[in-house]
């Protein structure tokens, strides 16, 4: 037995070599994972605080125009920074249209509003754009 027991010499290293590399490789694996990961949810918060960003233009956009302002007024609001939001710029965009209707005109105010995070084509930038219709 003592021969066939020298064949079987050196098999550990080999095995455990093996190992290693497996483990290695599944380890780098899970830390790009990992990073994938953090990603993906810094993009999905920031996609969600854009269109926070946006909704809150069109707020002020609205109370605007429901207290006796203009597309006017509005569009002259070059670009609105929000104090709790730092990085996000909001653009807003207004368009009034009249119909007749019967003895009635009623204006349609169409209010646009576009968010930005960062530069656009930076690693971080985000955008989102809402549109509401309101009639006065």
């Amino acid at each position: 037995m003592s021969g066939y027991s020298g064949k079987q010499r050196g098999f550990t290293i080999v095995m455990a070599i093996f190992i290693l590399v497996v483990l290695g490789l599944l380890g780098g694996y899970m830390v790009r994972l990992s990073g994938v990961q953090h990603a993906t949810s810094y993009y999905a918060l920031q996609g969600a605080r854009a269109y926070q960003a946006a909704k809150a233009g069109l707020g002020w956009a609205i109370a605007k125009i429901s207290t006796g302002g203009t597309c006017t007024d509005v569009n002259a609001q070059t670009a609105l920074t929000l104090p709790d939001m730092p990085g996000f710029t909001v653009i807003l965009t207004c368009t009034l249209a009249s119909y007749q209707e019967g003895s009635d005109t009623p204006g349609i105010y169409v209010i646009n509003a576009h968010s930005e995070f960062s530069a656009y084509g930076g690693v971080d930038y985000v955008s989102r754009e809402l549109e509401v219709s309101i009639v006065k």
